[in-house]
């Protein structure tokens, strides 16, 4: 595949998605601690909502006071109920933050410099982000994993649980759209043997022109 010689210059952009609960975060800080640049869009997402910003009076707007907290911040936890039960409700969500999150990820990109960088964005599969990197990490384990973490780190119940599952994207279509997989099923310790594969395969790309990057 040619080189885009208009992005040459600038970093290999490596787009990490996964399934809720799959890992995503130990992956991120994985390539982070080896000195890669990280762009989290769940840290814009939380960013974009803080007390005084735009898309906070927007949810207040569109979602009632039942979706702010007594502290004036947003209530994750009410507004994580309401959207994993009403497709309409998340969509409104989605159409208030999303403009602003992948504002903010590609200022945030362009800034971050680096051989390559790693984009974390958890609904790539269906987000107009999927043209803005070069590569697609998919970080892949199977429902029963997530499941449980779920339930140990978010759901309050089984039923939330599964909720939240079924209303991403599905694991064939994520692994469908994957360049490179991190199967996180195993100890922590077989993670970071395939993070630390990876890093040489991007640092390679990089150094040969991004001539085998996946889109361009």
């Amino acid at each position: 595949m040619a080189v885009d010689t208009q992005k040459a210059d600038k970093p290999l952009r490596v787009g990490l998605t996964g399934g809720i609960a799959s890992g995503k975060s130990t992956v991120a800080d994985m390539f982070a601690a080896l000195g890669v640049a990280v762009v989290d869009t769940d840290v814009i997402a939380r960013e974009v909502v803080m007390p005084g910003q735009p898309a906070l009076r927007e949810i207040r707007r569109a979602f009632g006071e039942s979706a702010i907290d007594d502290d004036g911040v947003l209530d994750r936890a009410a507004m994580r109920q309401l959207v994993f039960a009403d497709d309409a409700a998340r969509l409104r969500l989605e159409m208030i933050l999303h403009p602003r999150i992948q504002e903010e990820t590609r200022r945030q990109a362009n800034e971050a410099g680096g051989e390559y960088q790693i984009i974390v964005i958890p609904l790539l599969v269906e987000s107009s982000l999927k043209s803005f990197v070069d590569r697609i990490l998919v970080v892949d384990c199977d429902e029963s994993s997530q499941l449980s973490r779920l339930l140990e780190r978010d759901a309050e119940s089984e039923a939330q649980a599964r909720r939240i599952l079924a209303a991403q994207t599905s694991r064939s279509e994520r692994l469908a759209i994957a360049d490179d997989i991190i199967t996180n099923d195993g100890t922590l310790s077989d993670t970071q043997r395939q993070v630390q594969t990876l890093h040489k395969r991007y640092l390679d790309l990089q150094g040969r022109g991004r001539d085998a990057s996946h889109r361009k």
